[in-house]
């Protein structure tokens, strides 16, 4: 099988300590794991995307256990979770959801100690410094709505025409100051 070329790894800690003057204790913390890949269909209309797809298993674990261990809780402890990516100009929205959807969810339900709720996701298109919002929820049950919620994304200089930005992102709690509660 061909290998796929991973140019860049990221990985990106946002820490929220106060909210509207209040402090969060323990601070909200979010995480995103993000790696710039080679797309090896860019610019080609391919019916077989299996590459990419079997490619993201090795994605879903490398990246979920990075963001994990930078979260800084076990992995039963993950609280939220969800995935992204961005297409370069020269590949499609397929490509993404290639490598995202068949199978990099059993290696990122691993890395987070389980998983029963689908992961949120979202694909686009775009150049160099596309921001990407990556949708959130609870691990275990989408209907807490204490964990609706997004993280922003953005590589200053991906993707390339020929790339794609993958995204895994884990929190260790909800919204800060949230009071919405669970659908009654």
């Amino acid at each position: 099988m061909e290998n796929i070329k991973i140019r860049k790894k990221i990985l990106v800690i946002e820490d929220t300590l106060r909210e509207i003057g209040q402090d969060i204790n323990p601070p909200l913390r979010k995480v995103a794991a993000v790696a710039v890949i080679e797309n090896p269909y860019a610019g080609k209309h391919i019916k077989d995307l299996s590459l990419l797809v079997d490619f993201g298993v090795e994605l879903g674990d490398m990246l979920a256990k990075r963001a994990v261990e930078a979260l800084g809780v076990p992995p039963e402890q993950v609280k939220g979770y969800g995935k992204g990516a961005i297409a370069g100009s020269f590949g499609e929205l397929e490509h993404c959801a290639a490598i995202m959807h068949p199978k990099l969810g059993k290696p990122f339900r691993s890395a987070v100690g389980g998983g029963k709720a689908i992961i949120p996701s979202s694909v686009k298109r775009g150049g160099p410094g596309t921001r990407v919002d990556v949708p959130l929820h609870h691990k275990d049950d989408e209907w807490q709505f204490d964990y609706l919620d997004a993280m922003e994304v953005s590589v200053n200089d991906a993707p390339g025409p020929n790339e794609i930005v993958v995204v895994l992102v884990v929190t260790n709690s909800g919204r800060p100051l949230a009071r919405v509660g669970a659908k009654k």
